[in-house]
């Protein structure tokens, strides 16, 4: 085997003199020069050397990285102002423009025109926009600007409004549609009521039910109109009351600020969510409902026949045992007083008015437990052995006038019987003005001229709002009854009998057409008439049954008195309280 030192002899073997005489030769002068340099510089030199170079490399990219960036800068700083634009100063700009003194914007506060209304509604805005606006803004910025904005917006909206309702004759809506809307509602919600009471006993019907019973009949008696989702669904609700709100803006803003969609949705959901939507929830509380209610009943004395008239209509058993119960503590009271005095006669007709509510009371809640609808389809057998009310009668009387009323409704016929009241109303009122007028020209005060203005504008409203081609709904009469009427309008000053031959015509179609008068006295609302008047056991009516007995006889005396001021759109300060007391006896 050959060791290590055999191999070293074996290589040596191998290579010839001068290559082995080379090759110690290198590693010795290599080997001295090693020794030298740590001789000389010590043993740390290597560590040295390193770090040298290291700094030498650093030096040399932080050199370059210098004169990079300051050429780059000059080289940038050339191609700014040589090619780009000038940069926007920006926030700083803004935060410099927000620091100055604001300019004081002025801003028309009129309206309408008339102070005592745009008081109120100036009133209205700033209060909108201190609770729904200015809460929150302040919170983001001190700046006016843009709340005056809104009001501007708002205060435009306002200006075309009240300009646009100067172009809408008012007296036809308030007369006739708003009428026949609220009379739609009542008999749909009476209708209601009725198919509820008629389910099976066993079966009570809750608010529910009636609520879905309620829009069934209003499909029915609508068509195809039904509002269930609106009144229903709170999501509907606010959906219909952005887009009613959206029609409205777009009506009354400018079309700068509609076209605008940030303020165009701002504004209509402070007016949806911050307004409408709060007043309608408003509206409907019972508790604010009740306590109106209340309000009104103090401020002013209900007479003697709307309160009889409420609780012999009431059908409440709770209402009607409140108001006996109220009687009674109220007799309780009385009675223990000292009747020694002058008073004395007072204090016992007020007794005596209080037994005969108290005695109403417990008829009408006995006749509502006993059965709580007079059965007409009993009764109806009987139509002809009824008493007859004549239709003199029923026009005066509130309760059967009431019944005629709902009648009329169905049947399409309260155009007559409303043209017929409106007249009652316009020959009273006129009367009474000229009576005025007459005492004032005695007295030496001379206001003819504004009188008969008023009474033209009374009579040509009614002309225009029941017999012109565009009435809606039109009063059937004869073409040259009507021609005779407009030549005298245009022509001749108008007076209280202006209307008598038209009025005539209407009074003998309601007697005489199959469609009114004699088929109401067939119909079962004129049973309930009948009961309500407590003429079904006693009556104290009796005629014909074709009411050959009943004419027509002017202008009776218990007729609703429409006010001049009131056919003409004119407001008057003046304010007639009533206060009466129960006088009836037992």
């Amino acid at each position: 085997m050959l060791t290590e030192g055999h191999c070293s002899e074996v290589e040596l073997l191998l290579y010839s003199p001068q290559e082995c005489e080379a090759s110690l030769s290198i590693w010795g002068w290599g080997s001295l020069g090693v020794v030298l340099f740590l001789v000389t510089f010590g043993p740390f030199v290597i560590f040295y050397l390193a770090f040298y170079i290291l700094c030498f490399v650093g030096g040399g990219f932080v050199v370059i990285l210098l004169f990079g960036k300051t050429n780059s800068e000059k080289y940038l700083e050339q191609c700014e102002h040589s090619f780009l634009p000038p940069a926007s100063t920006g926030v700083p700009k803004c935060l410099e423009e927000m620091k100055r003194e604001a300019r004081t914007i002025k801003i028309d506060r009129r309206l309408t025109g008339a102070n005592i209304i745009d008081e109120p509604l100036q009133q209205v805005i700033q209060f909108s926009l201190r609770d729904y606006v200015q809460y929150w803004y302040y919170t983001l910025s001190d700046d006016e600007s843009f709340l005056l904005e809104i009001r501007q917006t708002l205060q435009n909206a306002l200006i075309q409004f009240a300009t646009r309702s100067k172009e809408i004759d008012w007296q036809p809506y308030f007369t006739t549609r708003i009428v026949d809307d609220f009379g739609t509602h009542l008999r749909v919600f009476r209708k209601a009521q009725q198919k509820v009471t008629e389910k099976d006993d066993q079966v009570k019907g809750t608010a529910e039910d009636l609520i879905d019973t309620f829009f069934e009949v209003e499909v029915e008696m609508e068509k195809k109109i039904c509002r269930d989702l609106v009144c229903t669904s709170p999501k509907d609700e606010e959906g219909f009351l952005r887009d009613l709100c959206e029609v409205l803006l777009y009506l009354l803003l400018p079309p700068g600020d509609f076209q605008n969609k940030i303020m165009r949705y701002f504004v209509r959901e402070i007016l949806a969510r911050g307004i409408l939507l709060p007043l309608i929830n408003q509206l409907s509380d019972p508790d604010y409902i009740n306590q109106y209610v209340i309000w009104m009943i103090r401020d002013s004395n209900c007479n003697y026949e709307a309160f009889m008239n409420i609780i012999k209509l009431s059908d409440n058993i709770g209402e009607l045992e409140a108001v006996r119960d109220k009687a009674a503590e109220e007799l309780q009271y009385l009675r223990s007083l000292d009747t020694a005095g002058d008073d004395i006669s007072t204090i016992k007709n007020q007794i005596n008015s209080l037994l005969f509510v108290k005695k109403v009371c417990d008829s009408r809640i006995q006749r509502l437990q006993s059965g709580k609808e007079i059965n007409t389809v009993k009764l109806a057998a009987n139509f002809g052995k009824l008493c007859t009310v004549p239709l003199d009668s029923i026009l005066v009387d509130n309760v059967a006038l009431q019944f005629f009323m709902d009648y009329m409704q169905q049947t399409g016929g309260q155009a007559h019987l409303f043209f017929w009241m409106t007249v009652e109303g316009y020959r009273v009122t006129a009367q009474q003005q000229l009576e005025v007028l007459l005492s004032r020209q005695k007295d030496g005060k001379h206001q003819t001229n504004q009188t008969k203005g008023l009474l033209r504008a009374a009579a040509v409203g009614i002309y225009e709002q029941y017999l012109s081609e565009k009435a809606s709904p039109r009063v059937t009469v004869d073409d040259y009854l009507v021609a005779k009427l407009a030549d005298t309008l245009n022509h001749e000053d108008p007076t209280p009998e202006i209307f008598d031959d038209i009025q005539r015509k209407v009074y003998e179609l309601m007697l005489r057409d199959e469609r009114f008068y004699p088929s109401f006295r067939q119909n079962a609302l004129y049973v309930r008439m009948l009961a309500e008047l407590d003429m079904l056991k006693d009556p104290s009516f009796r005629g014909s049954d074709d009411g050959d007995g009943e004419s027509f006889n002017g202008s009776p005396t218990g007729s609703i008195n429409l006010s001049l001021d009131d056919l003409s759109n004119v407001s008057s300060d003046d304010s007639i309280q009533l206060h009466a007391y129960i006088s009836d006896t037992v």
